[in-house]
C-alpha cells in the first residue's frame, strides 16, 4: 500500500466517522433509541448501532431513511460525511488562546451556532475525544 492511499483510507475512515457520531448525536438529541431509530428506518438497531460507531458506510438510502427519522436532509447528513458542497471557510483569529481554554468553550461562544447545533458538535468532539 502506497501513502497516498493509506492517506485517502485514513480520511475517509475520519468521514465515515464524523458522519456517524453525527448521527448518534442527532438521534440522542431526538431522544430516539437506536431501537426506536431502527423501527423508523426499517434498518436493523446492530447496523445502525454500526454505522454510528463508524464501522459501516450506509447507503445513499439507509443515509435518506436516517434523515427522515432525524428530520434532518440527506444533504445534511451528506455534508457532515464531507461528501456535500464544500463548507465555508472558519474564521480564524490570530491569538485563539490557550488550548486549555477548550474545544468546548470556543462552541459555546460561538454565535453563529444555534442551542441544537452546540450539543451536537460537543457530543460529536466528545465521541471523538472521550468524556
Amino acid at each position: 500500500m502506497n501513502a497516498e492511499n493509506g492517506s485517502s483510507r485514513g480520511a475517509w475512515s475520519l468521514q465515515v466517522n464524523a458522519l456517524g457520531g453525527f448521527i448518534r448525536a442527532q438521534r440522542q438529541l431526538a431522544r430516539l433509541s437506536l431501537r426506536d431509530m431502527a423501527a423508523m428506518t426499517s434498518v436493523s438497531n446492530a447496523y445502525l448501532s454500526q454505522v454510528e460507531r463508524g464501522l459501516h458506510q450506509p447507503s445513499l438510502k439507509v443515509l435518506h431513511s436516517i434523515a427522515d427519522a432525524l428530520q434532518l436532509s440527506t444533504e445534511q447528513l451528506l455534508s457532515q460525511a464531507g461528501w456535500g458542497p464544500a463548507p465555508t471557510e472558519p474564521v480564524v483569529h490570530a491569538d485563539p488562546g490557550p488550548v486549555e481554554a477548550g474545544v468546548e468553550d470556543a462552541i459555546a461562544r460561538d454565535p453563529r451556532l444555534s442551542a441544537e447545533q452546540r450539543v451536537a458538535l460537543v457530543s460529536v468532539y466528545r465521541s471523538f475525544v472521550g468524556d
